[in-house]
């Protein structure tokens, strides 16, 4: 099986199991991903997280079929790319956060997966690799969009000009790795994170991820806009008013 869903109740785990090929992409993979984001929109899931069931959390596009796709036809060849970008997309509109477990590295497509989730916990031996120039490729599913709002222009430009690989410590001090774990306990921490989210309130961290994911791409005037409305809409859920009561009675929320 090259991927499953398993359903711990609250969360949502896609694993990758494309093993042989390094978790290289596969459409049960898409089917998976595209499953979970449907099953999120569910009150009782806080969180889905990405991950791999071998030593890498996934080495992109398989070669192979992008080699085979050279017999169709370009037009053909953008709806297979929008495939992907679609799977992007699906993530980014995700209703619960989405966190990548990354093991061991991503790269190429892998790497485009992983920025596109909320969170990423990556092993401290992870490394982060944009292969596409390796196989006289150009970067999709959002990479470069995502490298500039989280790293610096040169990195950026060194990552995807020559295909060298930037190690998880480096991503995080970069601020795009979240956490750093141990080899092997990045889904541990993983969990860890989706245990903390389960205790927030679910309807204003939906609300909090989509505004700080609309920030990178409107005027600070539509941003303002937006936080309005949605401060408007929050203050009068049932949510703010336990959070508010449990604040000024000192004690733990209890969201439900």
């Amino acid at each position: 099986m090259s991927a499953r869903i398993e359903d711990k109740g609250d969360r949502l785990i896609i694993w990758n199991g494309n093993t042989e090929k390094r978790g290289a992409l596969s459409p049960e993979l898409y089917a998976c991903i595209n499953d979970a984001l449907a099953q999120a929109r569910e009150l009782r899931i806080r969180a889905v997280i990405l991950t791999s069931e071998g030593p890498f959390f996934c080495a992109g596009g398989n070669l192979n079929t992008i080699i085979e796709r050279r017999q169709i036809s370009e037009a053909e060849r953008r709806d297979k790319v929008d495939d992907l970008h679609d799977l992007v997309r699906g993530m980014r509109a995700s209703p619960v956060p989405v966190i990548a477990a990354v093991e061991g590295g991503a790269a190429g497509a892998g790497l485009s997966l992983a920025l596109a989730c909320d969170l990423i916990v990556a092993a401290k031996d992870a490394k982060f690799v944009a292969a596409y120039v390796k196989a006289g490729l150009v970067p999709d599913g959002g990479l470069t969009s995502a490298m500039a709002r989280l790293l610096p222009r040169p990195l950026a430009m060194e990552m995807c000009l020559l295909g060298r690989p930037v190690m998880a410590k480096r991503f995080a001090e970069l601020g795009a790795v979240s956490r750093l774990a141990s080899p092997g306990k990045a889904m541990e921490e993983a969990m860890a994170l989706a245990d903390a989210l389960a205790e927030g309130p679910r309807q204003a961290q939906g609300v909090i991820r989509g505004l700080v994911a609309d920030a990178y791409e409107t005027t600070e005037a539509s941003q303002l806009d937006a936080e309005r409305d949605a401060m408007a809409a929050a203050s009068g859920r049932d949510e703010a008013a336990e959070g508010i009561s449990a604040f000024l009675e000192k004690r733990k929320p209890s969201y439900g």
